[in-house]
């Protein structure tokens, strides 16, 4: 069984940012700092375990910070929740739970929370996920706390971090070239197989996907796969839900012209033009 079988929730952006030098490059380009040694960066990614079925994409402590970086393609308000199973983990190694009882500070570096966001719903350039907004009742000054920043990377947003982090500018045009090919009802395979190709080709990130081509195709696979079902269980289910509420509208207007012009059900269906094959499934009685 491959690597990629075995672990499959890693993705081309989770292979990329296994390199620190571009890790390192996108924290620059995230936080406006110049920092050019990788070796500053400690990467303290979870790795899943049969104790802690638990991964996050990118964890890294520089300067005093614990920066976790996911990438997503679906809307995910659940982030913040997330990010705290992960938060957790990572302090437990970083300060292990025997140390809490010393008298004296236990120092830790400050969090921080991002995630890069290249779905197809459309959502704004950047916006903020809060662990408040999660609970079941509103908190004007919540004791607890968890604030993710969303960054749009799409075409057409955040145009300056993707100028300023090569690999994250290749890794979209490389995306792209993918759902383009997708659109065009080329087989996944197929089309994450000519996108690599042709970043190759282009000059695109052209040693890491000449590295890692047949990995990054295997992984691909498995990425647009999952991102195209996706995409139709979202379908199907607005499908669902349009259908739904034009059932409770029709007998809505049902009601209401029985009640105030004292029609019988079939009149007001009559009224209404609705054909008969469809009565049934829209009595009120």
């Amino acid at each position: 069984m491959s690597n990629t079988e075995r672990n499959h929730k890693d993705n081309v952006f989770c292979l990329l940012y296994r390199d620190k030098k571009n890790l390192l490059s996108l924290y620059n380009a995230m936080n406006d700092t110049s920092y050019e040694n990788e070796e500053e960066l400690e990467v303290v990614t979870l790795e899943e375990a049969i104790c802690m079925k638990m991964r996050n994409d990118a964890a890294f402590v520089i300067d005093s910070t614990l920066n976790l970086y996911e990438q997503q393609a679906s809307v995910n308000p659940n982030m913040p929740l997330r990010d705290l199973y992960y938060v957790t983990e990572e302090l437990k190694k970083i300060a292990p739970p025997g140390r809490l009882h010393r008298t004296t500070k236990v120092r830790i570096p400050a969090p921080r929370f991002v995630v890069f966001y290249n779905g197809s719903a459309d959502r704004p350039e950047r916006m903020t996920y809060r662990l408040s907004e999660l609970f079941s009742r509103e908190e004007k000054e919540p004791e607890l706390e968890l604030v993710v920043t969303v960054v749009n990377i799409n075409p057409g947003c955040s145009r300056e971090l993707l100028y300023k982090c090569e690999s994250l500018g290749g890794y979209m045009a490389f995306v792209e070239k993918v759902r383009n090919k997708l659109a065009a009802e080329l087989k996944v395979e197929e089309a994450v197989r000519q996108s690599v190709n042709e970043c190759i080709s282009e000059k695109i990130l052209e040693d890491f996907f000449r590295e890692h081509r047949e990995e990054i195709v295997e992984m691909g696979i498995y990425e647009f796969d999952q991102e195209l079902h996706d995409q139709v269980l979202r379908e199907d289910g607005e499908a669902i839900g349009m259908e739904k509420g034009i059932e409770i509208g029709r007998r809505e207007a049902i009601e209401n012209l029985m009640d105030t012009l004292n029609l019988t059900e079939e009149q007001a269906m009559e009224a209404l033009k609705i054909p008969e094959s469809e009565r049934k499934k829209y009595s009120v009685s």
